[in-house]
């Protein structure tokens, strides 16, 4: 219970439905003082209270976890690391595979829990695969995706076939004080929501060179190519301007040189995304092609195209160009379904 609406209401659901429930919530930093208070991000001490507030509405038990070690070196310590190598991690889609789904469900099956219940909304349909939620503006299968077989076997996602009004309305129905609580927003543990900075203070100045890949010039200069990622235009600190006057972005990140590449905006169309560390839960292994929809971002628009398996990667051929494909995101292919889209499976974009 993250101290949100939704995870009040995939509780109190799941207590409704005669299940045994028992709340918990993560405390997830070494320096609660350090992650942000307010509605801007999440796993503050205000929201420890409201999930506290919440169970006791309810009426189930309700334990803080401290997971804040694990929290730091799966998720913020990968996060860094990620940017430094020159990719664009999404730490929510990290804190669902390694804390979530792994530490906390682990911890709860020794204790004797059948499954982790969460207000992510996303569906588990009666044949256990991972569809999208009938609330198209919140789906998160996305961020789900990476999730194994027996991980979703053991999970339980009540809110999927509802939007996000009908939520908050049956929370103010049952008395709970979060029926109007914001959403949370950005990064949980960038306290100030300045991630270039948060970076800086990690890893340093390291001055280096722009370039247009054009013409090979050094336009510009960096402090750090941690900064930039994939598809970015603002904030360059390009001195010299493009010959025919139109906007540059950022095409690629080279850490070994310290380069940040910039080029025009069509430079960044890719029609083939490779993916390391497959996980594919909507059937068995495919043998040959699959026809699907291939999303590339937590909020991308769904492109067509065909995924195959091949040497351990997951090979996803776009029938539309994509713009911004940022290495460290998940590449996640989906089977169109009249009970509402199907994760087949996903990808760690390399």
């Amino acid at each position: 219970m993250s101290g949100g609406v939704d995870s009040a209401v995939a509780a109190a659901r799941a207590a409704a439905a005669g299940h045994d429930v028992t709340g918990v919530h993560l405390a997830l930093s070494r320096n609660p003082q350090t992650y942000r208070s307010g509605a801007r991000g999440c796993c503050t001490l205000e929201d420890s209270r409201d999930a506290r507030r919440a169970a006791d509405v309810i009426g189930i038990p309700f334990y803080v976890w401290d997971m804040a070690d694990r929290f730091h070196e799966d998720v913020v310590d990968d996060f860094v690391a990620e940017y430094a190598a020159g990719r664009t991690p999404n730490p929510c889609l990290r804190c669902n595979e390694k804390i979530k789904f792994a530490a906390v469900l682990d911890r709860a099956i020794a204790l004797g829990f059948d499954a982790v219940v969460t207000g992510h909304h996303a569906r588990l349909g009666a044949d256990g695969l991972l569809r999208r939620s009938v609330d198209l503006a919140k789906d998160q299968s996305y961020v789900l995706a990476v999730l194994t077989r027996e991980q979703l076997d053991r999970s339980m996602f009540p809110l999927g076939d509802s939007t996000k009004a009908q939520v908050r309305e049956e929370a103010a129905a049952r008395g709970l004080s979060v029926a109007d609580k914001p959403d949370s927003h950005d990064i949980c543990f960038i306290a100030d929501g300045d991630t270039r900075g948060f970076l800086s203070q990690r890893l340093g100045e390291e001055p280096g060179d722009i370039v247009d890949a054009l013409t090979g010039a050094v336009v510009g200069s960096h402090a750090g190519a941690y900064a930039y990622t994939v598809g970015q235009r603002r904030g360059l600190n390009i001195g010299v301007p493009a010959p025919d006057g139109k906007p540059r972005y950022v095409l690629s990140i080279t850490p070994v040189t310290n380069t940040v590449t910039v080029g025009p905006a069509e430079a960044l169309e890719v029609s083939t995304v490779t993916g390391e560390r497959p996980v594919w839960t909507g059937g068995p292994l495919p043998d040959g092609p699959v026809e699907c929809e291939v999303q590339l971002r937590a909020h991308g628009t769904p492109l067509p195209g065909v995924v195959t398996m091949a040497d351990g990667a997951l090979v996803a051929s776009l029938r539309t160009p994509a713009r911004g494909v940022a290495p460290g995101q998940a590449v996640v292919a989906y089977r169109p379904d009249a009970g509402g889209d199907v994760v087949l499976g996903s990808a760690t974009i390399r």
